[in-house]
């Protein structure tokens, strides 16, 4: 089994906070969007992962892949770097890992997380996780049978066709197939929407006789954008909550309450101040005199004389006596 993780997306929706850090290194509940990702991923697996493999910009840099390389490390696999240029849709991302593309494969787009029990059943060529939506025009969407067999994908339908929305999890028998399929859309440009789209490989493998199932999953979490990396994070605590390893023992509480669930990184401080619920706080943070909610503190950032909600505050920044909602870029100063 392969993990293909396309991740080369510069992140517009999440600045500032993306000017320093690539979004899928992003934490959630203290962890890296990605990590969170590949490890739900190597859990239902199903068998051992003998390599993640990272479709990245060139500009995320050394530091990042070695990151990303050390993810897949502690779950036991190769962790490999591919490189996307410039954005020309799904398919041309995924086609970048063409090394990796063979044997049985998990893709998984790295703005989302998930809660599910996933069933990669071994009777059909492929398995596409699905979420009923309000609003399917900004996806791709699948049409099924009685049988729960896909029986068309739609990409990016103005007018409605099916509220059941690709979340961006896809589980492939034969990844050499899949990658002959995406080839074929690139070298005779055949593009949809303006770009080459893996939902047209798809259609074409069906037309060929490929059996895809829709899998379900129980919560869809998006991490696009800030107030959505807010609402997910408040979820992952969630079912996180009781966990020994959500607040470090290096904790610092003078006079100050926490209401859980909360991350709390190595050496934070809080002084006369309530923090929580639905709060993570990364190493080295200072919060005085505050009251912080349904927000994430990125490292050694201060908080003081103010009441923080629906926020994220970026490293090494620093917040004084103000009530907000918040997307703070890293070393900045309000207050």
């Amino acid at each position: 089994m392969k993990i293909i993780v396309p991740m080369a997306g510069m992140g517009k929706r999440m600045r500032p906070h993306t000017h320093t850090t690539a979004k899928p290194l992003l934490p959630i509940a203290g962890k890296p969007i990605v990590q969170r990702l590949v490890e739900d991923l190597a859990a239902v697996a199903g068998e051992p992962v003998e390599e993640v493999a990272y479709i990245v910009h060139p500009s995320f840099g050394k530091k990042v892949e070695d990151e990303l390389v050390g993810i897949a490390k502690a779950i036991g696999s190769k962790g490999t770097i591919h490189y996307q240029e410039t954005a020309l849709g799904t398919a041309h991302a995924i086609l970048c890992a063409e090394k990796a593309l063979s044997g049985r494969i998990i893709v998984a787009f790295a703005d989302t997380l998930f809660r599910a029990r996933l069933k990669l059943d071994k009777d059909c060529d492929g398995v596409i996780w699905v979420n009923k939506v309000e609003d399917p025009r900004p996806f791709g969407v699948v049409k099924l049978d009685n049988l729960g067999i896909i029986t068309e994908f739609v990409e990016k339908p103005q007018q409605f066709v099916s509220d059941l929305a690709i979340i961006g999890i896809y589980y492939f028998a034969d990844g050499e197939y899949l990658r002959k399929e995406m080839k074929y859309l690139i070298d005779n440009d055949i593009k949809d929407k303006g770009e080459y789209q893996l939902t047209n490989a798809m259609e074409n493998m069906k037309r060929k006789g490929a059996r895809f199932k829709a899998g379900s999953v129980d919560v869809w979490m998006d991490c696009g954008n800030k107030n959505a990396m807010v609402d997910t994070n408040s979820r992952v605590l969630g079912f996180l909550n009781g966990s020994k390893d959500l607040v470090s023992a290096t904790l610092k509480l003078e006079n100050s309450v926490m209401v859980p669930p909360c991350f709390i990184g190595e050496n934070v401080t809080l002084v006369n101040s309530v923090v929580g619920p639905n709060v993570s706080i990364e190493q080295g943070t200072v919060v005085t005199n505050s009251v912080v909610r349904d927000s994430i503190l990125r490292g050694d950032s201060r908080v003081q004389d103010a009441v923080v909600a629906n926020s994220m505050i970026g490293q090494r920044a620093m917040v004084k006596g103000r009530v907000l909602d918040l997307s703070l870029s890293d070393d900045a100063t309000i207050g």
